[in-house]
Order: C-alpha cells, then sequence, then structure tokens
C-alpha cells in the first residue's frame, strides 16, 4: 500500500513559515512600538522645550520692563523733579512737593529694580560673563547707596552739605546715565537670546531719552528765554521817546542784577 508523503510535507512548510516569520513580525511590531514611543516621547519633550523657551522669554521680557521703568523713566524723572524745585521758592508748598515726589519716583524706582535683580538672579544663568550682567551689577549696588545717601543728608546751612549734595548729585547722574546705556545693551542682548525684533522699542526708547534731555537741557534756559522775550507771548521793551530813557535804563538796571544774580541748579542746592 502506497502512502502520499505531500500532504505531510505541505504541512511542514507552512509550520517552517510560522516558525521562521513569526520572530521577525513580532521584532517589527515591538520595532513600530518603541518608534510610537519614541515619537510620543520626543513630541513631548519638545512641547515642554517650547513651553520652557516661552517662559524664559517671558521672563527676560519681565526683567527689562521692570529696568526700562525704574532706570529708564522713573530716575531720570526723579532728576527733573528736583531740579524743578530749585526754581521755587525755598519752603514754599511747590517747593516741598516736588522734593516728596522726587522722593517718590526714586523710591519706586529701587523697588523695580530691586523686583528685576531678583528676577535676574532666580530665572536667568547670571554668569557675569558679558557687560550687560556686569554694569547691572553695579547698578543696583550703586542705587543701594544712592538710596542709602539720600536718606542721611545734612541740613541745610551745614558745611556737610555741600559734600553730601555734590557726592549725591555726582552719583546719581552717573547711575542715570549708565542705566540707559544698559537699557541699550540689555535690547541687544534680548535680541541675541530670542532672535525677536527690538528695533521698535529701540527706537522707541531713543526717543524717550531724547524728549528727557531735552527737557533737562531746558530747565536751566526756559526763563532766561522768557526774560529775552524769545518766547512766543512775551514783549521785549522798545522805548519810543526820549521821556522812557530813565526807565529804560531802571530796567536794564534790574536786568543786569537778575543776570547776575542768576545761578545754576547746582549751585543753588550747595546752599
Amino acid at each position: 500500500m502506497h502512502i502520499s508523503f505531500k500532504p505531510f510535507y505541505f504541512l511542514i512548510v507552512i509550520v517552517s513559515f510560522y516558525v521562521i516569520h513569526l520572530p521577525f513580525t513580532e521584532c517589527t511590531i515591538a520595532f513600530e512600538e518603541v518608534n510610537k514611543f519614541g515619537s510620543h516621547k520626543s513630541t513631548r519633550e519638545n512641547k515642554v522645550s517650547r513651553q520652557i523657551n516661552h517662559q524664559k522669554t517671558t521672563d527676560i521680557a519681565l526683567h527689562g520692563l521692570l529696568l526700562w521703568a525704574s532706570m529708564g523713566f522713573l530716575m531720570p524723572l526723579g532728576i527733573l523733579t528736583i531740579r524743578g524745585s530749585c526754581k521755587a521758592e525755598p519752603g514754599s508748598r511747590r517747593s516741598r512737593f516736588l522734593f516728596y515726589l522726587h522722593v517718590v519716583f526714586q523710591m519706586l524706582s529701587v523697588l523695580l529694580a530691586t523686583v528685576g535683580a531678583a528676577i535676574s538672579l532666580k530665572k536667568f544663568e547670571n554668569s557675569f560673563d558679558n557687560n550687560h550682567q556686569r554694569l547691572g551689577l553695579a547698578l543696583y549696588a550703586a542705587i543701594l547707596m544712592q538710596a542709602f545717601i539720600g536718606f542721611f543728608r545734612p541740613q541745610r546751612g551745614k558745611k556737610e552739605r555741600s559734600y553730601w549734595y555734590f557726592v549725591h548729585w555726582i552719583l546719581g547722574t552717573i547711575v542715570s546715565l549708565v542705566g540707559i546705556i544698559n537699557i541699550f545693551t540689555g535690547l541687544e542682548a534680548f535680541h541675541r537670546r530670542t532672535l525677536k525684533s527690538t528695533r521698535f522699542w529701540t527706537i522707541l526708547f531713543t526717543a524717550q531719552v531724547s524728549i528727557i534731555g531735552l527737557i533737562y537741557l531746558l530747565q536751566d534756559k526756559l526763563e532766561h528765554l522768557k526774560k529775552q522775550g524769545v518766547i512766543v507771548g512775551t514783549e521785549s521793551i522798545v522805548p519810543s521817546d526820549q521821556d522812557n530813557i530813565p526807565q529804560r535804563q531802571d530796567h536794564q538796571k534790574e536786568l543786569h542784577l537778575v543776570a547776575c544774580a542768576k545761578r545754576n541748579a547746582l549751585g543753588n542746592l550747595f546752599d
């Protein structure tokens, strides 16, 4: 009796195929699962990275805004107010108001600078290997020293008053000027760090500084221009006949005395 082995051969081939192919199938499935997991992990890491970058950008912008308001606006505004108080009569209501306004502006400036410095120390990598960070550290120390000096001012009439005012004036002017310079370096650093354009903010800050500088220059000259009849609305005195000659001489004498007695804001505050 002849028995055919073809069905057995066929069965053996099928079983062998599954035995050989099954490990590769499992490896392929495992590899796809690993790739899928890796893809999800990479997507999650990219999302976290974008969140971190967005938070870092927000922190840098907040730091810059606080220091802009402190050194770029409030501190120069405080200087303008104390210079304006020199034009008022000593002890008058206007003089006291401008003085206390100066104090408020400077205290707000110190407060905002402190918050900005705290954000920098907590959120950023402060290796102090660039000019912006070095200037910022030196400026914050100078601001604290300036506030300390301002609280311990001698009374008017004492000999120490002149020396105190000179130090207070020099240090305040240097801090304000260097603070403005450091804001420009901060805008440049923000552009390098985030690759965002800072052209609009640079132009805006330049315009603000220019306006403040113009007001600073005009504070001592505005009254003098009015006396010379340059400002619109004022009239210069012109004699019409010989009878007005004595009156003109008296007026010239008065102008001469005023001109001799005029001193700048620095001299007035030395008293």
